[in-house]
C-alpha cells in the first residue's frame, strides 16, 4: 500500500472545509532548523525544511552543501533532537536555471535537469519546479512566454520522475514526490525596494494550470500530473529592507474564489516573513496552505545572538579571566570584509547601511553567520554564557518571554535554549495560523 504523502493530506483537510497548513523553513541554518524541530516535535507534527537552488545544488551552492550533504545535515539535526526522521519532509524551492539563467537554454536547463536529479536521488519529496526566469538566449526585450516556462516545467518533472523510478528500484518504500508550479514567483529573499505589487489575476492563473497541465500531456506526464499540489502566485505579500506588504484578503479575494475550481490544489505562499499572525491565519483560511518562512526566521536568530551579547557584556565584562565573543563586532566585520552579499540590497548614508547591515528586514547578514570567524564568535558565546549560572533578572530583562518559560519549568535555563527558543517565538505565529481548525 502507497503511503500518501503528507502534503496531499493537508489538501483534503482544506478541500474538506478544514482549515489547514503547513509552514515550510527555508533555511540551513542548524539553530533554526532545531528550533523548527522542537516546536513540531512539541506538537506531534511533520516539520518541512527547504533548501533553495543557489543555497544547496550540485556545485555546493552558497553553503557549500549538494543536496546528499543538505540531507545528510538535516537528518543529524533530528538525530541529536530526537525528531522522527519519517516526519521530516525535505523540500527544493526554486528548482529550475535561477542559478545558471546567463547561460544559453540548453546549458542552463542541463545544470536544472542535474540540479532536479540530485534532489530527487537524495530523497527530497516536495520540488518547486521554477522555470520563471529568462535564460540567457531567450529575448531581453520580451516578457518570458508562458508556454515556454512551462514547457521547460514539463521537461524537468520528466527529469524528476525517471531519477524517482530509478531511487524507486533500491528503495521501493520511496515516497513519491509532489510538485509545486508557478511563473509568478517572488524574488527569493524579498525586493530590495517598495516596489508596486499586484496580487495574481484569477485569469493568469487558471491559464498556469491550463499551460503546464497541456505542457505535462505533450512530455506523457498525465500521471505525474496528479502529484502537482500547488500553484505559486503572488497573492500580495512581500518585504524588503525597510517595508512589509501585509496580506490584504479583500485584493487577494478573486484570486482565492478561482482556487475552488480545483479540488487538488492549494496554492504556496513565498515572502510571508514578518506578515502578522492574523495575515497568516488568513492566508491559510483563503486556501494558501504552504507558508514559506526564510530570512524572518535568521532575522529572528540574530536578535536572540545580539540579546545574548548584550547579556554577556553585563554579566562577564568586567571579568578579566574571560575572552568576550565579541558577536556583534565580529557580524560587522565579516561583512565589511565581504560586502557582496548585502550591497545591492542597503543603500542611503555610510549610517544608514550601518544599521541596516544589523536590522534590515532583508537580513542579509544570515549569509555571514556560517563565516568561520563568525562561528567561532558564536560558540565563544555560548560557551561564555554556559560557564555562569545564568542571572534570572538579567534574563527576564533580555528573554521575557523564556524567562516565563523557565519559571514554569518548560524551558531549561541556558543560553542555547534561549536562542532556539526566541526562534520559536517566531514559529509559534505560523503555528497559530496552519493549526487545524474547522470552517464556521
Amino acid at each position: 500500500m502507497k503511503t500518501v504523502h503528507p502534503l496531499k493530506e493537508i489538501i483534503k483537510l482544506q478541500k474538506s472545509g478544514v482549515y489547514k497548513g503547513i509552514c515550510s523553513i527555508c533555511s540551513a541554518n542548524r539553530y533554526v532548523i532545531k528550533a523548527a524541530m522542537k516546536s513540531a516535535l512539541e506538537k506531534n507534527e511533520f516539520v518541512l525544511i527547504e533548501a533553495t537552488a543557489n543555497q544547496v545544488n550540485q556545485y555546493g551552492g552558497y553553503t557549500g552543501m549538494t543536496p546528499p550533504d543538505f540531507r545528510d545535515f538535516v537528518m543529524s539535526v533530528a538525530k541529536e533532537e530526537g525528531f522522527p526522521e519519517d516526519k521530516v519532509i525535505l523540500g527544493g524551492d526554486h528548482l529550475g536555471p535561477l542559478v545558471w539563467k546567463a547561460e544559453n537554454t540548453a546549458e542552463a536547463m542541463d545544470k536544472a535537469s542535474e540540479l532536479i536529479r540530485q534532489y530527487i536521488s537524495a530523497g527530497f519529496t516536495k520540488i518547486h519546479l521554477d522555470t520563471s526566469m529568462k535564460l540567457g538566449d531567450d529575448s531581453a526585450a520580451l516578457p518570458l512566454d508562458p508556454f515556454i516556462a512551462a514547457e521547460r516545467g514539463a521537461m524537468l518533472c520528466l527529469t524528476a520522475e525517471t531519477a524517482f523510478a530509478r531511487l524507486q528500484e533500491n528503495y521501493p518504500a520511496a515516497m513519491h514526490p509532489v510538485y509545486v508550479i508557478g511563473s509568478e514567483v517572488p524574488v527569493p529573499g524579498g525586493v530590495q525596494e517598495d516596489e508596486g505589487l499586484k496580487v495574481t489575476e484569477a485569469g493568469d492563473f487558471a491559464r498556469t494550470i491550463e499551460l503546464f497541465k497541456r505542457a505535462f500531456a505533450g512530455a506523457g506526464l498525465l500521471e505525474a500530473w496528479e502529484n502537482v499540489i500547488a500553484v505559486v502566485v503572488q497573492p500580495g505579500v512581500e518585504f524588503g529592507d525597510s517595508m512589509i506588504h501585509d496580506y490584504d484578503r479583500h485584493a487577494a479575494k478573486q484570486l482565492c474564489a478561482a482556487l475552488e475550481l480545483y479540488p487538488k490544489l492549494i496554492f504556496e505562499g513565498h515572502s510571508t516573513d514578518y506578515q502578522k499572525r492574523s495575515a497568516l491565519k488568513h492566508m491559510v483560511e483563503d486556501g494558501i496552505a504552504i507558508l514559506k518562512v526564510g530570512p524572518g526566521l535568521t532575522f529572528a536568530l540574530r536578535e536572540g545572538l545580539f540579546l545574548l551579547n548584550h547579556m554577556e557584556d553585563e554579566l562577564l565584562g568586567n571579568r578579566t579571566d574571560i575572552k568576550l565573543s565579541n558577536f556583534i563586532g565580529t557580524l560587522e566585520e565579516a561583512m565589511l570584509k565581504v560586502p557582496s552579499n548585502w550591497n545591492r540590497y542597503y543603500h542611503g548614508t555610510e549610517e544608514e547601511k550601518k544599521l541596516a547591515r544589523k536590522y534590515s528586514l532583508s537580513d542579509r547578514c544570515r549569509y555571514y553567520l556560517a563565516v568561520p570567524e563568525v562561528e567561532k564568535s558564536i560558540q565563544l558565546l555560548l560557551d561564555n554564557l554556559q560557564s555562569i549560572d545564568l542571572n534570572m533578572s538579567v534574563i527576564s530583562q533580555y528573554f521575557p518571554n523564556q524567562y516565563r518559560k523557565i519559571r514554569e519549568g518548560r524551558l531549561k535555563k541556558d543560553a542555547e535554549a534561549l536562542l532556539t527558543d526566541r526562534v520559536i517565538d517566531l514559529i509559534e505565529d505560523y503555528n497559530y495560523a496552519i493549526s487545524q481548525q474547522s470552517c464556521q
